[in-house]
């Protein structure tokens, strides 16, 4: 005899979309299933704002409660919208796979402004409720404007289709299982190391009441062991900082080769910025205590930064920065642009000194780069076909395919390690000289805990001189900048990305 399972859920397209797919589950384990709908508090009230709702039972309770009463057998639930302490008598039971946790950023076409962080114009007004998503954007874009956004995912959609806001923000997971057409508007992907999530985002919880032996071991059938312990520590997290998701917090662990990877930011409220911070194989309780210690540490980097700088905005009260480069760029002036298909660009310096120059190219000319930074130096000039992430080897490679039997430039330094170009043809391959590098011979490196080593010939210039290291933490960008500073016996970790915040993260890790 098959075992009947009555779910419990809420009504709103995802919700539903949840609870069918666990009931699909079910029902392929030989269970006879029903599906009861149960309209919660938070579905009634729609005047009060999204982030004094969540984690605090608004969605949840009613659920719950018929939960308590066997007027259900089973709960779905979007984790993240469970409170951390879950009332006497239930228990979450498993956990779905996680569905990709990133945010989305929608934006109206008109209201895309490519050279601006994540591609929104001046002042656009952004939609969302969440105290953690307003902290985050607003430290990224202090110039925007948040408006409240209720509703559910359709509801939000409309609302910006009919031109209450330029952008609204949204859960990447919730679009991604109701497979809704975005065509119309211009979508940005937010990397959740960048802008982090909430707490256990793209997981689905699925509760039962303690004594349901037979379910849970039925529901266990169906757990994701590996999803279940990351977001453990999310949700721990969580709970430690007595908060849902009102708290303008963000959470989100990685496991790569046997590693956990946590990043965090947290804010005071919805308008400060948020304090940032990456561990690895670290518990929830010392995390929280990171998060609560005040230190106070001097950070050298070879590179000059803009006062808008995300690493100089994110950077704690507590740390001193020395932000200088020990390399002079002195552009070299082009008459002709050689004709090609491709121009690719491994680094901002050579973006800039290559348009400066105001140079000529035909028309259906693509771009590529390396790293999100220079991708962002291109935006200001023309828009990226092809931009490689991660180790240079592997966007190389990736390269190769994306070039195909087409010729591409490079416009590079005279100084330029040149990793892109030996993975292609050399028939397809020109290159052009569009900056010189000058080495500063007084450089004399203040009193550092940590190095920032932004290039090779910032390693070169700093060792052409009376600078030495000792006890210091050293971070590389990049692998070649790493491979220099091994010539010199010193030993350094890399960021995953170029980007600032990557850089950041490695600065503040435990």
């Amino acid at each position: 005899m098959s075992k009947k399972v009555i779910i419990g859920s809420r009504g709103s397209d995802l919700a539903l979309w949840q609870a069918y797919r666990v009931k699909s589950q079910l029902e392929d384990l030989g269970c006879t299933v029903e599906l009861e709908i149960i309209q919660t508090q938070g579905d009634k009230i729609q005047d009060l704002s999204f982030d004094k709702m969540e984690g605090k039972g608004f969605f949840t309770k009613e659920i719950e409660e018929a939960l308590l009463n066997k007027k259900i057998d089973l709960a779905v639930h979007s984790h993240k919208d469970l409170e951390t302490n879950p009332p006497r008598g239930l228990l979450v039971a498993a956990v779905s796979d996680r569905e990709d946790p990133s945010e989305l950023l929608l934006i109206r076409k008109e209201a895309v402004n490519s050279s601006k962080r994540f591609s929104m114009k001046e002042k656009a007004i952004v939609g969302t409720s969440s105290a953690r998503r307003k902290s985050q954007l607003l430290a990224f874009r202090p110039d925007i404007e948040i408006k409240e956004l209720r509703g559910n995912v359709p509801t939000r959609i409309n609302k910006l289709r009919e031109g209450d806001y330029d952008a609204i923000m949204l859960a990447k997971a919730g679009v991604t299982r109701l497979k809704i057409d975005l065509s119309e508007f211009h979508v940005v992907t937010l990397d959740p190391k960048e802008f982090i999530p909430a707490p256990a985002q793209g997981v689905l919880g699925l509760q039962i009441r303690e004594n349901d032996t037979e379910l849970f071991k039925l529901l266990q059938q169906m757990n994701d062991r590996d999803v279940q312990k990351r977001i453990y520590i999310e949700r721990k997290v969580l709970n430690l900082l007595d908060g849902g998701c009102q708290l303008p917090l963000g959470v989100y662990c990685e496991e790569e080769y046997g590693i956990m990877k946590t990043w965090v930011s947290q804010a005071e409220n919805s308008e400060g910025i948020p304090k940032r911070l990456y561990v690895e194989n670290t518990s929830a309780e010392e995390i929280v205590e990171l998060l609560k210690a005040k230190e106070s540490k001097r950070v050298f980097i070879s590179r000059e930064l803009k006062s808008d700088s995300d690493f100089k905005r994110f950077l704690p009260k507590g740390y001193k920065l020395h932000d200088e480069s020990l390399i002079e760029i002195v552009p070299v002036p082009f008459e002709e642009t050689p004709e090609s298909d491709w121009i690719f660009f491994s680094s901002s310096n050579a973006v800039s000194a290559f348009f400066e120059n105001k140079p000529s190219y035909k028309d259906g000319t693509k771009f590529g780069v390396i790293g999100k930074a220079t991708g962002k130096a291109l935006a200001k000039y023309a828009q990226a076909d092809y931009i490689g992430k991660g180790n240079t080897q592997k966007v190389a490679k990736r390269f190769v395919k994306a070039l195909g039997k087409g010729s591409v430039l490079f416009p590079v330094s005279d100084k330029s390690v040149r990793t892109i170009q030996k993975k292609l043809p050399k028939t397809q391959v020109t290159e052009l000289i569009v900056y010189k590098t000058i080495q500063k011979l007084d450089f004399k490196l203040p009193e550092s805990d940590i190095l920032v080593f932004t290039s090779p010939s910032n390693v070169e210039a700093f060792f052409n001189t009376e600078n030495s290291i000792s006890d210091q933490r050293v971070i590389s960008i990049g692998e070649t900048t790493r491979k220099e500073l091994l010539k010199h016996n010193v030993n350094s970790v890399v960021p995953w990305q170029s980007y600032e915040l990557a850089m950041l993260d490695l600065v503040l890790a435990n």
